[in-house]
Protein backbone atom coordinates (compact mmCIF):
# COMPACT_ATOMS: atom_id res chain seq x y z
CA UNK A 1 0.00 0.00 0.00
CA UNK A 2 1.00 3.22 -0.79
CA UNK A 3 2.83 5.18 2.32
CA UNK A 4 0.79 8.40 1.86
CA UNK A 5 -2.25 5.70 2.28
CA UNK A 6 -1.06 4.02 5.28
CA UNK A 7 0.07 7.53 6.62
CA UNK A 8 -3.39 8.98 6.09
CA UNK A 9 -5.26 6.11 7.19
CA UNK A 10 -3.19 6.28 10.45
CA UNK A 11 -4.51 9.80 11.02
CA UNK A 12 -7.74 8.89 10.33
CA UNK A 13 -8.25 6.43 12.95
CA UNK A 14 -6.32 8.01 15.29
CA UNK A 15 -8.58 11.14 15.19
CA UNK A 16 -12.07 8.64 15.47
CA UNK A 17 -10.26 7.20 18.77
CA UNK A 18 -9.90 10.63 20.13
CA UNK A 19 -13.28 12.09 18.85
CA UNK A 20 -14.72 9.01 20.48
CA UNK A 21 -12.61 9.41 23.58
CA UNK A 22 -14.16 12.89 23.86
CA UNK A 23 -17.43 11.80 23.42
CA UNK A 24 -17.51 9.39 26.18
CA UNK A 25 -16.00 11.41 28.39
CA UNK A 26 -18.76 14.29 27.68
CA UNK A 27 -21.42 12.01 27.65
CA UNK A 28 -21.03 11.17 31.08
CA UNK A 29 -20.30 14.18 32.57
CA UNK A 30 -23.44 15.57 32.57
CA UNK A 31 -24.08 13.32 35.74
CA UNK A 32 -21.42 13.60 37.39
CA UNK A 33 -19.91 16.36 39.57
CA UNK A 34 -17.85 19.50 37.59
CA UNK A 35 -14.23 18.92 36.98
CA UNK A 36 -11.97 20.69 34.35
CA UNK A 37 -12.37 19.51 30.78
CA UNK A 38 -10.05 16.35 30.10
CA UNK A 39 -7.87 15.63 27.09
CA UNK A 40 -8.44 12.66 25.26
CA UNK A 41 -6.87 9.63 26.24
CA UNK A 42 -4.85 11.19 29.13
CA UNK A 43 -7.75 12.85 30.85
CA UNK A 44 -6.39 15.56 33.68
CA UNK A 45 -3.48 14.35 33.97
CA UNK A 46 -1.54 17.80 33.24
CA UNK A 47 -3.43 19.16 35.90
CA UNK A 48 -2.19 16.48 38.56
CA UNK A 49 1.37 17.19 40.32
CA UNK A 50 1.79 13.75 41.04
CA UNK A 51 4.99 14.77 43.46
CA UNK A 52 2.35 17.01 45.58
CA UNK A 53 -1.22 14.89 43.94
CA UNK A 54 -2.50 16.87 47.32
CA UNK A 55 -1.94 20.24 46.82
CA UNK A 56 -3.25 19.95 43.09
CA UNK A 57 -6.82 18.88 44.60
CA UNK A 58 -6.47 21.37 46.98
CA UNK A 59 -6.11 23.58 44.18
CA UNK A 60 -9.20 22.26 42.26
CA UNK A 61 -11.07 22.38 44.95
CA UNK A 62 -10.78 26.03 45.16
CA UNK A 63 -12.38 26.61 41.34
CA UNK A 64 -14.88 23.26 41.10
CA UNK A 65 -15.36 23.23 44.62
CA UNK A 66 -15.93 20.02 47.77
CA UNK A 67 -17.22 17.54 45.12
CA UNK A 68 -15.87 17.68 41.71
CA UNK A 69 -14.75 15.11 38.93
CA UNK A 70 -11.18 14.29 37.25
CA UNK A 71 -10.14 11.97 34.74
CA UNK A 72 -6.98 10.07 35.59
CA UNK A 73 -6.38 8.79 32.19
CA UNK A 74 -10.00 7.85 30.89
CA UNK A 75 -12.14 7.19 33.33
CA UNK A 76 -13.58 9.44 36.14
CA UNK A 77 -12.73 9.78 39.37
CA UNK A 78 -14.68 11.64 42.13
CA UNK A 79 -12.80 13.95 44.90
CA UNK A 80 -14.35 14.54 48.23
CA UNK A 81 -12.39 17.61 49.56
CA UNK A 82 -12.68 18.71 53.03
CA UNK A 83 -14.52 17.24 56.11
CA UNK A 84 -18.30 18.13 55.30
CA UNK A 85 -18.25 15.88 52.00
CA UNK A 86 -15.87 13.12 53.57
CA UNK A 87 -18.12 12.67 56.62
CA UNK A 88 -21.34 12.90 54.08
CA UNK A 89 -19.83 9.98 52.34
CA UNK A 90 -18.00 7.44 54.99
CA UNK A 91 -20.34 7.81 57.36
CA UNK A 92 -23.80 8.79 56.85
CA UNK A 93 -23.70 6.48 53.59
CA UNK A 94 -20.88 3.98 54.38
CA UNK A 95 -22.45 1.58 52.83
CA UNK A 96 -22.61 3.17 49.52
CA UNK A 97 -19.09 4.23 49.59
CA UNK A 98 -17.89 1.03 50.65
CA UNK A 99 -16.09 -0.70 48.25
CA UNK A 100 -12.87 -0.79 46.93
CA UNK A 101 -11.40 0.98 43.89
CA UNK A 102 -9.02 -0.40 41.77
CA UNK A 103 -5.17 0.03 41.93
CA UNK A 104 -3.81 -1.38 39.01
CA UNK A 105 -0.29 -1.55 40.81
CA UNK A 106 -2.21 -4.30 43.00
CA UNK A 107 -4.17 -5.63 40.44
CA UNK A 108 -1.74 -8.59 39.42
CA UNK A 109 -0.37 -9.91 42.75
CA UNK A 110 -3.51 -9.79 45.17
CA UNK A 111 -5.86 -10.16 42.53
CA UNK A 112 -8.70 -8.95 44.62
CA UNK A 113 -8.00 -11.17 47.79
CA UNK A 114 -7.78 -9.99 51.21
CA UNK A 115 -9.02 -7.54 53.37
CA UNK A 116 -7.68 -4.45 51.48
CA UNK A 117 -8.40 -4.89 48.24
CA UNK A 118 -11.77 -7.22 47.96
CA UNK A 119 -15.06 -6.24 47.38
CA UNK A 120 -18.04 -7.35 47.89
CA UNK A 121 -19.57 -10.55 49.78
CA UNK A 122 -16.16 -11.54 50.39
CA UNK A 123 -14.55 -8.41 51.50
CA UNK A 124 -17.76 -8.79 54.34
CA UNK A 125 -16.87 -12.31 54.72
CA UNK A 126 -13.52 -12.27 55.26
CA UNK A 127 -13.86 -8.98 57.39
CA UNK A 128 -15.98 -10.00 59.74
CA UNK A 129 -14.01 -13.38 60.57
CA UNK A 130 -10.88 -11.05 61.22
CA UNK A 131 -12.36 -8.91 63.25
CA UNK A 132 -14.36 -12.08 65.28
CA UNK A 133 -10.30 -13.73 65.37
CA UNK A 134 -8.42 -11.00 66.06
CA UNK A 135 -10.92 -10.36 69.15
CA UNK A 136 -10.11 -13.62 70.20
CA UNK A 137 -6.72 -12.90 70.09
CA UNK A 138 -7.23 -10.05 72.54
CA UNK A 139 -6.90 -7.10 70.76
CA UNK A 140 -8.34 -4.56 72.55
CA UNK A 141 -7.81 -6.73 75.59
CA UNK A 142 -5.23 -6.91 78.42
CA UNK A 143 -3.71 -9.98 76.81
CA UNK A 144 -2.36 -8.21 73.90
CA UNK A 145 -1.48 -4.84 75.95
CA UNK A 146 0.34 -7.37 77.86
CA UNK A 147 2.05 -8.08 74.45
CA UNK A 148 3.16 -4.40 74.16
CA UNK A 149 4.37 -3.76 76.92
CA UNK A 150 6.57 -6.77 77.03
CA UNK A 151 7.90 -5.59 73.21
CA UNK A 152 8.48 -2.24 74.35
CA UNK A 153 10.61 -3.33 77.07
CA UNK A 154 12.89 -5.06 74.20
CA UNK A 155 12.70 -2.15 71.94
CA UNK A 156 14.10 -0.15 74.91
CA UNK A 157 16.57 -2.48 75.67
CA UNK A 158 17.98 -2.32 72.27
CA UNK A 159 17.80 1.77 72.15
CA UNK A 160 19.62 1.96 75.14
CA UNK A 161 22.91 -0.37 73.29
CA UNK A 162 23.50 2.50 70.98
CA UNK A 163 24.66 4.37 74.16
CA UNK A 164 23.58 7.67 73.20
CA UNK A 165 25.33 7.70 70.07
CA UNK A 166 23.40 8.97 66.48
CA UNK A 167 21.69 6.13 64.94
CA UNK A 168 18.67 5.52 62.64
CA UNK A 169 16.14 3.62 64.61
CA UNK A 170 13.89 2.69 61.78
CA UNK A 171 14.58 -0.93 61.48
CA UNK A 172 14.71 -1.01 65.17
CA UNK A 173 11.02 0.74 64.75
CA UNK A 174 10.36 -1.71 62.24
CA UNK A 175 11.19 -4.75 64.50
CA UNK A 176 9.45 -4.04 67.91
CA UNK A 177 5.96 -2.77 65.90
CA UNK A 178 6.12 -5.66 63.76
CA UNK A 179 6.77 -7.97 66.04
CA UNK A 180 3.34 -7.01 67.52
CA UNK A 181 1.45 -8.54 64.65
CA UNK A 182 3.75 -11.55 64.70
CA UNK A 183 2.68 -12.59 67.72
CA UNK A 184 -0.97 -12.64 66.90
CA UNK A 185 -0.60 -13.98 63.01
CA UNK A 186 2.97 -15.81 63.81
CA UNK A 187 2.51 -16.78 67.48
CA UNK A 188 6.01 -15.83 68.02
CA UNK A 189 8.04 -12.83 68.17
CA UNK A 190 11.25 -12.66 66.16
CA UNK A 191 15.05 -11.36 67.98
CA UNK A 192 15.80 -7.75 66.17
CA UNK A 193 18.93 -9.90 64.70
CA UNK A 194 16.76 -12.78 63.21
CA UNK A 195 18.41 -12.65 59.39
CA UNK A 196 15.03 -14.45 57.97
CA UNK A 197 13.08 -11.10 60.10
CA UNK A 198 15.49 -8.31 58.67
CA UNK A 199 15.18 -9.59 54.69
CA UNK A 200 11.48 -9.89 55.02
CA UNK A 201 11.05 -5.92 57.00
CA UNK A 202 13.80 -4.75 54.03
CA UNK A 203 11.39 -6.16 51.70
CA UNK A 204 8.48 -4.54 53.08
CA UNK A 205 10.33 -1.04 53.52
CA UNK A 206 11.78 -1.17 50.10
CA UNK A 207 8.28 -1.64 48.41
CA UNK A 208 6.66 1.23 50.57
CA UNK A 209 9.12 3.70 49.17
CA UNK A 210 8.63 1.80 45.70
CA UNK A 211 4.45 2.54 45.73
CA UNK A 212 5.43 6.36 47.07
CA UNK A 213 6.89 7.30 44.00
CA UNK A 214 5.83 9.54 41.60
CA UNK A 215 6.45 6.66 38.56
CA UNK A 216 3.85 4.55 40.57
CA UNK A 217 1.56 7.32 40.96
CA UNK A 218 1.65 7.89 36.92
CA UNK A 219 0.77 3.99 36.58
CA UNK A 220 -1.77 4.17 38.51
CA UNK A 221 -3.37 6.20 36.38
CA UNK A 222 -2.36 4.69 32.95
CA UNK A 223 -1.57 0.83 33.86
CA UNK A 224 -0.62 -0.25 30.41
CA UNK A 225 2.76 1.57 31.61
CA UNK A 226 3.32 -1.50 33.99
CA UNK A 227 3.97 -3.85 30.65
CA UNK A 228 7.07 -1.17 30.15
CA UNK A 229 7.85 -1.24 33.93
CA UNK A 230 11.27 0.08 34.96
CA UNK A 231 13.64 -1.98 37.04
CA UNK A 232 11.58 -0.46 40.27
CA UNK A 233 8.21 -2.35 39.49
CA UNK A 234 10.21 -5.35 38.89
CA UNK A 235 12.11 -5.04 42.05
CA UNK A 236 8.64 -4.59 43.72
CA UNK A 237 7.14 -7.62 42.15
CA UNK A 238 10.54 -9.62 43.32
CA UNK A 239 10.08 -8.46 46.99
CA UNK A 240 6.54 -9.08 46.67
CA UNK A 241 6.85 -12.76 45.78
CA UNK A 242 9.38 -13.12 48.68
CA UNK A 243 6.68 -12.37 50.71
CA UNK A 244 4.46 -14.53 50.16
CA UNK A 245 6.77 -17.06 49.85
CA UNK A 246 8.00 -16.56 53.74
CA UNK A 247 4.31 -16.30 54.72
CA UNK A 248 3.47 -19.52 52.62
CA UNK A 249 6.22 -21.21 54.81
CA UNK A 250 4.78 -19.93 57.83
CA UNK A 251 1.39 -21.83 57.04
CA UNK A 252 2.79 -24.85 56.32
CA UNK A 253 4.05 -25.30 59.17
CA UNK A 254 0.95 -24.30 61.15
CA UNK A 255 -0.23 -26.81 59.15
CA UNK A 256 2.10 -29.55 60.25
CA UNK A 257 1.05 -28.59 63.60
CA UNK A 258 -2.02 -27.86 63.92
CA UNK A 259 -4.44 -28.60 66.54
CA UNK A 260 -8.10 -27.97 66.30
CA UNK A 261 -9.16 -27.79 69.57
CA UNK A 262 -5.93 -25.62 70.60
CA UNK A 263 -5.62 -22.44 67.93
CA UNK A 264 -2.39 -20.90 68.93
CA UNK A 265 -3.31 -17.33 66.01
CA UNK A 266 -4.56 -16.16 63.41
CA UNK A 267 -3.14 -18.29 60.99
CA UNK A 268 -4.15 -21.00 63.27
CA UNK A 269 -7.97 -19.76 63.29
CA UNK A 270 -7.89 -19.36 59.56
CA UNK A 271 -6.57 -23.10 58.52
CA UNK A 272 -9.46 -24.33 61.12
CA UNK A 273 -12.25 -22.05 59.27
CA UNK A 274 -10.88 -24.11 55.91
CA UNK A 275 -11.64 -27.10 57.38
CA UNK A 276 -14.82 -26.33 57.82
CA UNK A 277 -15.63 -24.72 54.66
CA UNK A 278 -13.71 -27.76 52.98
CA UNK A 279 -17.04 -29.25 51.20
CA UNK A 280 -18.32 -25.27 50.10
CA UNK A 281 -17.18 -24.86 46.45
CA UNK A 282 -17.23 -21.14 47.18
CA UNK A 283 -15.93 -20.71 50.00
CA UNK A 284 -13.41 -17.57 50.61
CA UNK A 285 -11.27 -19.56 53.37
CA UNK A 286 -8.25 -20.79 50.69
CA UNK A 287 -4.69 -21.19 51.03
CA UNK A 288 -4.56 -18.07 49.00
CA UNK A 289 -6.86 -16.07 50.91
CA UNK A 290 -5.02 -16.63 53.72
CA UNK A 291 -1.69 -15.42 52.57
CA UNK A 292 -3.33 -11.89 51.03
CA UNK A 293 -5.04 -11.95 54.11
CA UNK A 294 -1.91 -12.39 56.73
CA UNK A 295 0.48 -10.13 54.21
CA UNK A 296 -2.66 -7.16 54.86
CA UNK A 297 -2.24 -7.61 58.57
CA UNK A 298 1.26 -7.41 58.46
CA UNK A 299 2.02 -4.74 56.05
CA UNK A 300 -0.62 -2.04 57.32
CA UNK A 301 0.27 -3.23 61.13
CA UNK A 302 3.95 -2.71 60.43
CA UNK A 303 4.03 0.10 58.19
CA UNK A 304 1.10 2.96 59.91
CA UNK A 305 2.63 1.86 63.63
CA UNK A 306 6.58 2.32 62.52
CA UNK A 307 5.60 5.54 60.61
CA UNK A 308 4.10 7.08 62.90
CA UNK A 309 6.61 6.59 66.17
CA UNK A 310 9.63 7.50 63.83
CA UNK A 311 8.04 10.89 62.98
CA UNK A 312 7.14 11.11 66.63
CA UNK A 313 11.09 11.24 67.43
CA UNK A 314 11.92 13.43 64.50
CA UNK A 315 9.03 16.10 65.80
CA UNK A 316 10.29 15.83 69.31
CA UNK A 317 13.62 16.74 68.93
CA UNK A 318 12.46 19.22 66.81
CA UNK A 319 10.27 20.58 69.57
CA UNK A 320 12.12 19.95 72.86
CA UNK A 321 9.19 22.46 74.29
CA UNK A 322 6.67 19.04 73.77
CA UNK A 323 8.97 16.82 74.80
CA UNK A 324 9.36 18.54 78.05
CA UNK A 325 5.80 18.81 78.82
CA UNK A 326 5.39 14.80 77.47
CA UNK A 327 8.23 13.78 80.16
CA UNK A 328 6.78 15.80 82.87
CA UNK A 329 3.79 14.05 82.26
CA UNK A 330 5.17 11.10 82.67
CA UNK A 331 7.35 11.16 85.69
CA UNK A 332 4.44 12.56 87.41
CA UNK A 333 1.65 10.33 86.37
CA UNK A 334 3.73 6.76 86.55
CA UNK A 335 7.35 7.69 87.30
CA UNK A 336 10.13 5.68 85.28
CA UNK A 337 10.26 2.44 87.07
CA UNK A 338 7.55 0.71 86.36
CA UNK A 339 5.60 0.09 82.66
CA UNK A 340 3.31 2.28 81.49
CA UNK A 341 -0.47 0.54 81.03
CA UNK A 342 -3.61 1.23 79.40
CA UNK A 343 -5.06 3.49 82.29
CA UNK A 344 -2.46 5.64 82.40
CA UNK A 345 -3.84 7.20 79.17
CA UNK A 346 -6.41 9.12 80.70
CA UNK A 347 -4.45 10.54 83.49
CA UNK A 348 -2.18 11.73 80.46
CA UNK A 349 -4.14 14.21 78.06
CA UNK A 350 -0.85 16.37 76.90
CA UNK A 351 0.82 12.85 75.85
CA UNK A 352 -2.57 11.58 74.49
CA UNK A 353 -2.90 14.87 72.55
CA UNK A 354 0.76 14.93 71.44
CA UNK A 355 0.02 11.18 69.78
CA UNK A 356 -2.70 12.57 67.84
CA UNK A 357 -1.32 15.50 67.00
CA UNK A 358 1.88 13.67 65.59
CA UNK A 359 -0.96 11.47 63.32
CA UNK A 360 -3.15 14.72 61.90
CA UNK A 361 0.66 16.56 61.38
CA UNK A 362 2.27 14.27 59.59
CA UNK A 363 -0.56 13.16 56.92
CA UNK A 364 0.23 9.32 56.62
CA UNK A 365 -2.10 8.82 53.89
CA UNK A 366 -3.26 11.87 52.49
CA UNK A 367 -5.68 10.58 50.10
CA UNK A 368 -6.86 7.21 52.35
CA UNK A 369 -6.75 4.34 50.13
CA UNK A 370 -9.24 4.63 46.32
CA UNK A 371 -13.08 4.05 46.98
CA UNK A 372 -15.82 2.62 44.96
CA UNK A 373 -19.66 3.56 45.07
CA UNK A 374 -21.36 0.06 45.20
CA UNK A 375 -24.46 1.02 43.21
CA UNK A 376 -25.57 4.55 41.64
CA UNK A 377 -25.45 7.26 44.30
CA UNK A 378 -27.43 10.32 44.08
CA UNK A 379 -25.01 12.35 45.97
CA UNK A 380 -25.49 16.05 46.31
CA UNK A 381 -27.55 16.30 43.35
CA UNK A 382 -25.01 14.54 41.20
CA UNK A 383 -25.63 10.80 40.09
CA UNK A 384 -22.45 8.87 40.59
CA UNK A 385 -22.55 5.49 38.83
CA UNK A 386 -22.06 2.19 40.24
CA UNK A 387 -18.57 1.09 39.95
CA UNK A 388 -17.06 4.62 40.15
CA UNK A 389 -13.55 5.22 41.83
CA UNK A 390 -13.90 8.21 44.61
CA UNK A 391 -10.79 9.76 46.43
CA UNK A 392 -11.38 10.84 49.57
CA UNK A 393 -8.69 13.95 50.85
CA UNK A 394 -8.19 12.97 54.50
CA UNK A 395 -5.62 15.87 53.82
CA UNK A 396 -8.21 18.56 53.57
CA UNK A 397 -9.97 17.16 57.12
CA UNK A 398 -6.45 17.14 59.21
CA UNK A 399 -5.45 20.68 58.22
CA UNK A 400 -8.96 22.18 58.34
CA UNK A 401 -7.85 25.41 59.51
CA UNK A 402 -11.67 25.92 61.40
CA UNK A 403 -11.31 22.73 63.33
CA UNK A 404 -7.01 22.82 64.15
CA UNK A 405 -5.43 26.65 64.06
CA UNK A 406 -2.71 27.08 62.08
CA UNK A 407 -3.00 23.68 60.90
CA UNK A 408 0.55 23.97 59.10
CA UNK A 409 2.27 23.73 62.69
CA UNK A 410 2.66 21.01 65.29
CA UNK A 411 0.90 22.14 68.32
CA UNK A 412 -0.37 19.19 70.73
CA UNK A 413 -3.02 21.97 71.77
CA UNK A 414 -5.26 21.12 68.94
CA UNK A 415 -6.65 18.17 70.72
CA UNK A 416 -6.51 20.10 74.37
CA UNK A 417 -9.65 22.48 75.48
CA UNK A 418 -8.67 25.45 77.67
CA UNK A 419 -8.46 23.76 81.07
CA UNK A 420 -5.88 21.48 79.51
CA UNK A 421 -8.01 17.64 79.13
CA UNK A 422 -7.70 15.89 75.95
CA UNK A 423 -10.57 17.16 73.59
CA UNK A 424 -11.90 14.68 70.81
CA UNK A 425 -12.34 16.14 67.38
CA UNK A 426 -14.76 14.43 64.19
CA UNK A 427 -11.90 15.58 62.28
CA UNK A 428 -9.11 13.06 63.40
CA UNK A 429 -9.57 11.22 60.40
CA UNK A 430 -5.53 9.94 59.67
CA UNK A 431 -6.16 6.52 58.43
CA UNK A 432 -10.41 7.02 56.32
CA UNK A 433 -13.27 6.29 58.77
CA UNK A 434 -16.78 5.27 59.16
CA UNK A 435 -16.58 1.59 57.36
CA UNK A 436 -13.38 2.31 56.09
CA UNK A 437 -11.67 2.76 59.25
CA UNK A 438 -8.00 2.13 59.27
CA UNK A 439 -8.24 -0.16 55.89
CA UNK A 440 -11.42 -1.05 55.91
CA UNK A 441 -10.77 -3.09 58.96
CA UNK A 442 -10.85 -1.49 62.35
CA UNK A 443 -9.30 -3.91 64.01
CA UNK A 444 -9.67 -2.27 67.67
CA UNK A 445 -13.05 -1.33 67.80
CA UNK A 446 -16.24 -2.64 67.32
CA UNK A 447 -17.66 -0.82 63.48
CA UNK A 448 -21.28 0.45 63.61
CA UNK A 449 -22.51 -2.97 61.73
CA UNK A 450 -21.02 -5.49 64.01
Amino acid sequence: MDPVMVLVLLVLSLSCLLLLSLWKQSSGRGKLPPGPTPLPIIGNFLQIDVKDIQQSLTNLSKVYGPVFTLYLGMKPTVVLHGYEAVKEALIDRGEEFSGRGRIPVFDKIFNGLGIIFSNGNIWKDIRRFSLITLRNLGMGKRSIEDRVQEEAQCLVEELRKTKGLPCDPTFILYCASSNIICSIVFQNRFDYKDRDFLNLLEKLNENTKILSSPWMQVCNMFPILLNFCPESYNTFLKNHTYIKSYLLEKIKEHEESLDVANPRDFIDFFLIKRRQENCNQLSNYTLEHLTTTVGNLFVAGTETTTSTLRYALLLLLKHPHVKDKVQEEIDRVMGRHRRPCMQDRSHMPYTDAMIHEVQRFIDLIPNSLPHKVTCDVKFRNYLIPKGTTVITSLSSVLHDNKEFPNPETFDPGHFLDEEGNFKKSNYFMPFSTGLSLCGRGNYYTPSREE
